[in-house]
């Protein structure tokens, strides 16, 4: 159930902005802070949540994020403009960080037994193929019907519902020896983030060489040079350093990025094209979005077959290929009246190429890593996945910000003259996303990385901080006794 209403909370929301942009007199960046405002604080505080709910108690964290979702919910209901608006998605995001991390925890401490733990987790991994599914679907009805403030007042009853189950149901659990917090990490991670997002969002508007974009891009560069530094003299930092040294490690996280990337881009695009360009309603949208969600439905539990059969290289390779196409036949046949045999063309390449990008992300994130680490390294990369999500609407949306005379508030885009070069753009910027999918598919699945994923392995035994083991010392002499050698 909380994965439901987050996952369908998200894909729902953006048939939505339309109707969102039309009643708060909001603009394209604005559009993109109510899509942001929740992957940043979800991308912020997803690995601090995991730790915390092994310290504190994993059902007791697991309802805060409940109760919080669920009040951040019906406050972007009641949000009366676009600022009240996105600080209530940011107080959603607090909540749902501690939802789907913890949630995982949950279910991996009750199903013990490896079989009914294999069953559970295809379950809850069905649930993501669903609302994909559904929440266009479901987010164009909500709106037509009662206007985009029904997408968040869904979220209550079940959100309430979910709380009683919690508390009937789900037995309390800790883990045994907690990781220590790390605010200095969290705090550089979030300082990093909210940077980078911010000035590629404000850039359109302010340019490129604004004081305000410049100062966000030092301090992220900042942020980033400083993480890793901070983060290699802790014993448990939130990100490990050594993690990287994995290429397939490193790859997966790089993969996750680019994919979430287009997925993000995707869906802002798509919602704005559909509605604001071909003057659909929020429910003609949705349905006009299926074929890429029973696509993404369709291909997931395959892609998870051909990774326990085959290894992540091939279902990685297909999902870079789907995704490049999509973009390359919608960059090339980009107008304003496309056919919609063309379109839903796109939209079925976009869907089978995301399908199977999910699966072989997780396998190599966690392949070879050593037991005790595999859930940090499961945290990273979904942590990867909602920076993905946040680049993609901050670039895609700034392009088109930039690039239309619609980016005021208020304003359509139906006439705006450059709204066709801003589409074309943004469906190369995805087409790049697909290559590089591609392309790390290739370089991080072969013999030589998986030998770096060993060796990343065995340092990660070690302590961070710890000095090198000693070289082992020269065996003793042995003497031959009835054909065997004892040691002296």
């Amino acid at each position: 159930m909380s994965l439901l209403i987050v996952s369908v909370d998200t894909t729902a929301l953006n048939v939505a902005l339309p109707d969102i942009r039309a009643d708060l007199d909001a603009s394209v960046s604005g559009l993109q802070w109510v899509v942001d405002a929740y992957t940043l604080v979800l991308a912020g505080l997803l690995m601090l949540a995991g730790s915390t709910a092994d310290r504190l108690g994993r059902r007791r964290v697991f309802r805060w994020g409940l109760a919080l979702f669920v009040l951040g919910s019906l406050l972007c209901s009641l949000a009366p403009g676009l600022g009240w608006l996105v600080a209530a998605r940011a107080l959603q995001a607090v909540g749902g960080s501690m939802l789907n991390p913890v949630a995982m925890s949950i279910i991996t401490n009750t199903f013990t037994e490896p079989r009914e733990r294999a069953r559970a987790i295809g379950v809850w991994g069905g649930v993501v193929g669903i609302s994909m599914a559904a929440g266009p679907l479901l987010g164009g009805l909500l709106v037509q019907v009662s206007g985009w403030q029904a997408i968040f007042w869904v979220n209550v009853p079940v959100g309430l519902a979910a709380m009683l189950l919690t508390t009937r149901y789900i037995p309390e659990s800790r883990a045994p020896r907690a990781r220590r917090a790390d605010p200095g990490g969290q705090a550089l991670m979030v300082v990093l983030l909210a940077g980078l997002t911010f000035g590629i969002i404000e850039s359109p508007h302010r340019g490129l060489l604004s004081p305000l974009v410049l100062g966000c891009a030092a301090v992220a560069l900042l942020a980033l040079v400083a993480l890793p530094l901070y983060e290699a003299r802790r014993s448990e930092p939130l990100i490990d350093p050594r993690f990287f040294r994995s290429v397939p490690f490193a790859g997966a996280t790089a993969t996750a990025v680019c994919a979430f990337a287009a997925l993000g881009g995707f869906l802002f695009l798509t919602s704005l094209y559909l509605q604001e360009v071909r003057g659909m309603s929020a429910l003609h949208a949705g349905l006009c979005l299926l074929p890429m969600a029973v696509m993404t439905l369709l291909f997931a539990p395959l892609s998870g077959r051909l990774v326990g059969n085959r290894g992540p290289r091939v279902p990685l390779l297909a999902a870079g290929v789907g995704l490049a196409a999509c973009g390359v036949l919608l960059a090339r046949t980009a107008s304003a009246d496309l056919p919609l045999g063309v379109l839903f063309a796109g939209f079925v390449l976009f869907g089978v190429g995301f399908g199977l990008v999910n699966a072989p992300i997780t396998n190599s994130a966690v392949s070879g890593m050593p037991r005790a680490q595999a859930g940090v390294a499961a945290a990273v990369a979904s942590t990867s996945r909602q920076v993905g999500s946040s680049l993609g609407v901050a670039v895609i949306g700034a392009v088109m910000a930039g690039a239309t005379a619609g980016g005021g508030a208020g304003g359509g885009l139906r006439d705006a003259a450059g709204f066709q070069d801003a589409q074309r753009t943004a469906w190369w910027i995805i087409t790049g996303c697909g290559v590089a999918v591609f392309a790390l598919g290739a370089a991080t699945t072969g013999r030589w990385a998986r030998g770096t994923a060993r060796r990343a392995a065995h340092l990660l035994e070690e302590p961070t901080g710890a000095p090198p083991a000693p070289a082992p010392r020269p065996a003793p002499h042995s003497t031959r006794t009835g054909g065997k050698g004892t040691a002296t």
